[in-house]
């Protein structure tokens, strides 16, 4: 079980790596986080969960997961904003 929980971890990280690698390339970034993550939200609660008794908890899990993973990113510094307005 804990290599599992590894593993998962892992994969995590390097999903929000991936994530903020390709806001940082956005012209607003914030923005790409938000929509972003409100679109994988939806994912979340739209999918077919069988096979267990109480699926519902597993989507709010899951959905408590997409929201710590995008946590992780913090918003552009006000001195990276100021440059890009200029």
């Amino acid at each position: 079980m804990e290599e599992l929980n590894g593993k998962m971890l892992a994969c995590q990280i390097l999903v929000t790596g991936l994530i903020a690698r390709v806001a940082n390339e956005q012209r607003d970034p914030l923005r790409f986080l938000t929509d972003f993550r409100d679109e994988i939200r939806a994912v979340v609660n739209g999918v077919r969960i069988a096979g267990i008794d109480d699926s519902e908890r597993v989507r709010r899990i899951a959905v408590q997961t997409v929201d710590e993973l995008f946590s992780l990113m913090k918003p552009p510094s006000s001195d990276e904003t100021a440059g890009s307005s200029n």
